[in-house]
């Protein structure tokens, strides 16, 4: 009898570069302007601020400090210069191949900053807000071996969960003066907040551009899957575009069927980012695209350098050197990442259509010898 798959468990297997195929086919170089951004942010934290991870990545990469020794020897680098860059990885990171035993592969998929037509005034066209965090939703520290924060609302002394989507759409934060912008449709707003940054284009050609704010602390539900388990859509043909598609095909259906995801993201607009800047991730450094990914900060810590290997919709062949800068609701297990694409409409079909298996590589620093005694 075959026995259940027990709980994703990180494995860390030190390997060689000589081991990663890929290895020599990516620019290493490129990827030194968001390392150095990360540098700069986890420099401003105190040493013992907590990145995450779990096991010899915790004990390696866990802590903002740790990076500093390789930070430093960062900073010293010539930019753009492949053979200097590579070298630099190599003495100053160790290669782990990252593995769980419920899952063999590693699990990738893509995301990217949407571009949505939109108004800072509720019109027939544009009916939909985008909401600002609300005051009353309040993240406290939580008890117990895993410490995470419970998010919700406080009501008679006591945090209790905080309205579901499906409360929001009926009118729970009405009247408190939280529309940011207004969109034409409910399925605008429900792939903003999948995204979770975007780029608002009102009707004079300017840009608003939108950032993270916050989330109500409910369980994410991916429709894809649950489309595909009720037989609408065939598990091997679940993207955004189909999803997309299913529910502007089924305007009787749209609303309940994205309230099966009780989960719900707030926006703040991000008066300081350039056009050809990324959205801030979380760790707090612009995302670049093909260089920053989320990952799931239980297992991988935020901040940590990945070597990932996958193939592309296209049939191409990625070996990129990526930064774990952000982290998403659907994130979530040991080997799996999602993977930045930046924005406009390549971007869009790109990460839309990533579902794909592959190998993680996590690159956890070296800290300097010890003077001998």
């Amino acid at each position: 009898m075959e026995q259940p798959a027990g709980p994703p468990t990180l494995t860390l297997r030190p390997i060689g570069f000589a081991e990663i195929p890929g290895w020599g086919k990516d620019r290493v170089a490129a990827a030194l302007p968001a390392l150095l951004a990360e540098c700069e942010q986890l420099g401003r934290l105190p040493v013992e601020t907590r990145l995450g991870g779990a096991g010899v990545a915790a004990a390696m990469a866990g802590m903002a400090g740790l990076y500093r020794p390789a930070c430093r020897a960062a900073r010293l680098l010539p930019p753009g210069d492949e053979a200097a860059m590579r070298g630099y990885l190599q003495a100053w990171f160790l290669p782990y191949e990252a593995g769980d035993d419920s899952a063999p592969d590693a699990s990738l998929t893509g995301y990217y900053e949407p571009e949505i037509p939109g108004a800072l005034a509720r019109s027939a066209e544009f009916p939909v807000p985008v909401l600002a965090r609300p005051a009353d939703l309040v993240s406290v520290p939580g008890t117990g071996s895993d410490a995470r924060p419970v998010v919700g609302r406080v009501a008679g002394g006591h945090v209790v969960p905080y309205w579901s989507r499906a409360d929001i759409d009926r009118g729970a934060l009405a009247g408190r003066d939280l529309e940011i912008v207004w969109l034409r449709s409910a399925i605008d707003l429900f792939f903003l907040q999948v995204q979770g940054s975007g780029r608002i284009r009102l009707p004079s050609g300017q840009i608003v551009r939108l950032g993270y704010g916050g989330r109500n602390g409910l369980g994410y539900v991916p429709l894809g899957r649950v489309l595909a388990e009720e037989g609408q859509l065939a598990p091997d043909a679940v993207s955004m575009q189909t999803i997309r598609d299913w529910l502007a095909a089924h305007p009787a259906q749209a609303q309940a069927t994205m309230e099966r995801n009780p989960n719900y993201v707030f926006f703040r607009v991000l008066d300081d980012v350039a056009p050809n800047q990324g959205p801030p991730g979380a760790l707090g450094v612009d995302l670049v695209p093909l260089r920053s990914a989320a990952v799931d900060r239980d297992f991988l810590p935020l901040g940590v350098p990945l070597f990932v290997e996958t193939t592309l919709p296209s049939g191409a062949a990625l070996d990129r050197l990526m930064l774990a800068q952000d982290l998403g609701s659907d994130i979530k297990g040991p080997t799996r990442a999602d993977l930045f694409f930046g924005w406009g409409a390549q971007a869009a079909r790109n990460a839309g259509a990533l579902h794909a298996g592959g190998r993680i590589v996590v690159l956890l620093a070296r800290q300097p010898a010890a003077p001998a005694p």
